[in-house]
């Protein structure tokens, strides 16, 4: 069965379909054709034989017609059945839309990659090379305006360097990518929370947990609208959002409680709420 990491990084790429061309393009330096629309296609690859073959994900560029298709895959761990069936789906998926087909493996650590991006010989002198995306090799998302134009990227960003050794860079990437999650829709702006928050190390999450809002300088006006420097408003607006995001919907009497918090009250909800476990840890004490 699927584990969450694995489905949680296919719902990037499900909700952005243009991030796997980004990431091959910008990341990998793969030269893509031209093309106008990017969207996501049938992953069922079965051929006329009753073997069955079903991939993570299929991208689909088009320019009028299909010119290529791009079989993305999410590979946590080794698992040496792929390397028989990643040359199937390719050639399968190949036959289908009669165009250009490439196999992208993003990997789950740099063991994995390393495994995933050997050639496979297919006999007869023939190989088979997957593309593959190892966590280092995720562009490193710190501009606020960059996350929210690409808040998908902005977030498997953290999730690649949120335990890096260089903290400091993992919380200017998690702060981006919290900002970039403000902007959407409540559904997936709480899914992404607790996935920015799920892959910071226990240093990075005490360095954002110790983040001052009133001393930081925010670079968007959308930042600014919610962290709004000596603006109780801002802050009331932001700390709503946010355990929302952590803890659903807010009753009337909690929506009360924070309207009347000060700023200093306002600020430590804001500091318990990075690592509370319930609605009433992060709150405090009346």
């Amino acid at each position: 069965m699927p584990s969450h990491l694995h489905e949680a990084l296919l719902l990037l790429f499900r909700n952005r379909p243009s991030l796997a061309p980004e990431l091959l393009r910008d990341a990998l330096h793969v030269e893509l054709p031209p093309y106008t629309d990017v969207r996501i296609d049938s992953a069922d690859l079965t051929d006329i034989q009753p073997a069955e073959y079903r991939v993570d994900l299929v991208v689909l560029l088009l320019d009028g017609v299909p010119v290529l298709g791009i079989v993305v895959e999410v590979q946590l761990a080794r698992d040496e059945r792929k390397r028989f069936v990643w040359p199937v789906y390719a050639t399968n998926l190949r036959a289908r839309l009669e165009c250009p087909v490439c196999l992208l493996v993003v990997a789950a650590d740099d063991a994995v990659a390393r495994w995933a991006g050997k050639s496979i010989d297919v006999g007869g002198g023939n190989t088979f090379a997957p593309i593959v995306l190892r966590p280092s090799g995720v562009p490193e998302i710190v501009d606020e305006t960059q996350a929210r134009t690409d808040p998908e990227l902005a977030v498997l960003s953290a999730m690649a360097h949120g335990r890096s050794t260089d903290t400091h860079k993992s919380v200017q990437i998690a702060f981006a990518a919290q900002i970039a999650s403000l902007s959407l829709d409540e559904d997936r702006s709480r899914l992404y929370f607790d996935l920015i928050l799920s892959s910071l190390s226990e240093a990075a999450r005490r360095a954002l947990q110790a983040m001052d809002p009133a001393k930081y300088e925010y670079q968007s006006d959308f930042a600014k609208r919610y962290f709004a420097q000596g603006l109780a408003e801002g802050r009331t607006a932001l700390i709503t959002r946010l355990l929302k995001l952590r803890f659903g919907p807010l009753s009337d009497e909690i929506h009360a409680q924070i309207t009347a918090a000060s700023v200093n009250e306002l600020d430590a909800i804001g500091e318990r709420l990075l690592t509370a476990t319930t609605l009433e840890e992060a709150l405090g004490p009346n």
